[in-house]
């Protein structure tokens, strides 16, 4: 049984979700050989293509279970894989008072994202998906967080869509705001790091400017994803103290950021073979494109939109609010 369904109720919408997927990532292919770089993942048309085909043409009730799993079950696995990427020595590499400031601005940036969105009249779940992707990770603390305070599909596609689509301007104009401002390279890679959401992501804002870029918006960023473990567990006691009763364990400690912090540590100590990490990455981005897929095929566009204006709005105000702290942060190391 999988999520209460038998393996072969599951085989229709799964089929479904790979096959989106696999569209994805070919037309990821031919963005990187047509235009040299990948500016829009196979995650983001993943997610696209699965609301599109739903809002166009609808969902028989045979597909429902497996989209259900693909969204959910398999997202939780992916985060899981997803722990092997990150080690505890990256926390090493860039010193106590670095480590402090990045999460002084993760937790500024939640509080601040998640308080514009409330006030532009988002829901609190909503708010919360966008606070999280604003400041943590983008698209992966929006996955990881959604299962944490049970999250709709529709707030999950809205907040990544957006998300999304902020991340790929902050990508294009970042190395523009290197040359006015006069930062250094190891300045702006902090800048980069503190700002830019995913990982892939930093590496295209700072490749152009230079290694030192690179290499310290590499370290911020990975240290900003630290983060997502204790800010889901945070949201998971949050979640179970809203309804005024204990939470339970499952709610503060779900099994998948369990797993994500085992990952973490065996890597951490080296007991992850070298093979064995490449696999986990892999495993860890096909999975996570499925769910996005499954979390696609799961929303009807017209749904998404009728909030689409204020999560663009919360997002593009949060993004401010961090680049302001990402300067601040500067003056202090």
């Amino acid at each position: 049984m999988f999520l209460g369904c038998r393996f072969p109720d599951l085989i229709p919408g799964l089929t479904l979700a790979i096959a989106v997927t696999v569209t994805a990532m070919g037309i990821e292919r031919l963005e990187l050989s047509w235009l040299g770089n990948a500016w829009i993942d196979a995650l983001v048309f993943a997610i696209l293509l699965g609301t599109a085909f739903h809002t166009g043409l609808g969902l028989h009730r045979t597909v429902w279970p497996g989209v259900r799993f693909a969204s959910k079950g398999l997202l939780e696995l992916a985060i899981v894989f997803l722990g092997a990427s990150i080690s505890f020595t990256t926390i090493e590499q860039a010193g106590a008072r670095l480590v402090l400031l990045v999460m002084a601005v993760v937790l500024l940036s939640l509080t601040i994202s998640y308080s514009l969105a409330r006030m532009l009249g988002l829901s609190d779940k909503l708010a919360t998906l966008v606070a999280c992707g604003n400041s943590i990770c983008g698209n992966s603390a929006i996955v990881a967080a959604a299962p944490v305070i049970d999250a709709e599909a529709e707030d999950v596609a809205s907040s990544i869509s957006f998300t999304a689509a902020l991340g790929i301007l902050v990508v294009l104009l970042l190395p523009l705001a290197f040359r006015i401002t006069g930062l250094s390279e190891w300045q702006y890679g902090i800048v980069a790091g503190l700002t830019v959401y995913a990982v892939p992501q930093v590496l295209a804002a700072t490749y152009p400017i230079g290694a030192a870029s690179v290499h310290i918006g590499t370290i911020v960023k990975l240290m900003r994803v630290l983060m997502l473990g204790p800010v889901v567990l945070l949201l998971g006691l949050r979640h179970g103290q809203s309804d005024s009763t204990r939470p339970a364990l499952k709610d503060m400690l779900p099994w998948f950021i369990i797993g994500f912090l085992l990952m973490m540590l065996l890597r951490s100590f080296d007991l992850i073979p070298a093979i064995a990490l490449d696999a986990l990455r892999t495993a860890s981005t096909v999975l996570t494109i499925v769910a996005m897929a499954g979390l696609g095929l799961s929303v009807d566009l017209r749904s998404v939109m009728n909030s689409g204006g204020r999560v663009l709005a919360a997002g593009a105000m949060s993004l401010l609010v961090l680049g302001g702290l990402s300067m601040i942060v500067l003056r202090f190391v």
